[in-house]
């Protein structure tokens, strides 16, 4: 599935670590979902959806 969250994660000026320590996950994990490698579970996508205070569909993006 595809997402912007590394182009939102840049304009908040978070790392990857720093994401990823605010979402409980780990930086790998982060990565993987960025790259379009894994899909995240819906309770991590809300997570994402509410830390950025965007809708999931604003975030993760239909192929």
């Amino acid at each position: 599935m595809k997402n912007r969250l590394k182009v939102l994660r840049a304009e908040c000026d978070w790392s990857q670590q720093g994401l990823a320590d605010a979402l409980g996950v780990s930086r790998q994990s982060v990565n993987a979902i960025e790259t379009g490698k894994y899909d995240p579970s819906l309770p991590l996508a809300f997570r994402i959806s509410d830390l950025f205070a965007l809708p999931i569909e604003a975030i993760f993006l239909r192929n």
